[in-house]
């Protein structure tokens, strides 16, 4: 003999039965088609994937990231001491004078770093955007930018002094002898000018993401019913039109 059927839902799973007017009427389906009672039903979790193999993913880009700023950070130091402005000095019996007391050769030398800073800021920033884009982006990136751009700003500056003119200038005007003319070593004389590789890579990569990233979808309304799962139950005026 088969189970009695509840009476709420014997109408329902007859289409031709008589119902009760006066009857309570059917549980209706969830708004997103789980039958009732699903949503109680505990769901077993997969295992835990370990928290270190879920950053090494982001723990490789982000080195990627600093280690491409560092190799760039050894062309701009190279560009530095190309295109940075020398201070000319010139012997005179045991003094060493400037060629050009009124010259802005110091500052020259700083904004020259501050222009290549930006240039290799928005360079990094755009070829790390592109890079990641389609796993959209992440914090790696943003920090290995924001890291790799200031140690590549540092070097560049250490680097460049290193490959400039000799620090010495006694040895230099002994070298050249009285009357002779040489050029100073160069260096920062404003050390902010550091912050512009990272600062402009942070910056760019800001509004890049932000206008170009990559978009998860919206949730549909909770007013909006998503799309029926089977063994859900159906309403009977659902199943009369159908």
């Amino acid at each position: 003999m088969a189970d009695a059927v509840p009476a709420p839902y014997a109408a329902d799973r007859d289409p031709y039965a008589t119902r009760d007017p006066y009857a309570a009427p059917a549980p209706a389906s969830e708004p997103y088609g789980l039958p009732p009672g699903a949503a109680g039903v505990p769901v077993k979790a997969g295992p835990a994937e370990p928290l270190a193999q879920r950053l090494l993913p982001e723990l490789r880009i982000g080195a990627a990231t600093v280690l491409a700023c560092l190799v760039l950070g050894v062309v701009m130091a190279g560009l530095w001491v190309w295109l940075a402005p020398k201070v000319p000095l010139v012997v005179d019996g045991n003094k060493i004078l400037y060629g050009d007391p009124e010259g802005e050769q110091r500052a020259g030398a700083d904004s020259v770093f501050v222009l290549i800073g930006l240039g290799m800021g928005v360079l990094t920033a755009l070829g790390a955007f592109l890079f990641t884009r389609k796993r959209g982006g992440g914090i790696a990136v943003a920090v290995g930018l924001a890291v790799g751009g200031l140690l590549a700003s540092v070097g560049a500056w250490g680097l460049g002094r290193w490959l400039g003119p000799s620090r010495d200038l006694v040895a230099q005007a002994r070298r050249v002898g009285n009357g002779g003319h040489f050029r100073a070593d160069i260096d920062l004389g404003a050390y902010g000018a550091v912050l512009a590789w990272p600062m402009a890579a942070m910056v760019l990569l800001l509004a890049l993401s932000a206008a170009f990233g990559k978009r998860e979808e919206d949730p549909p309304p909770y007013w909006v019913p998503g799309p029926p799962v089977a063994g859900a139950a159906v309403p009977p005026e659902d199943r009369r039109e159908g």
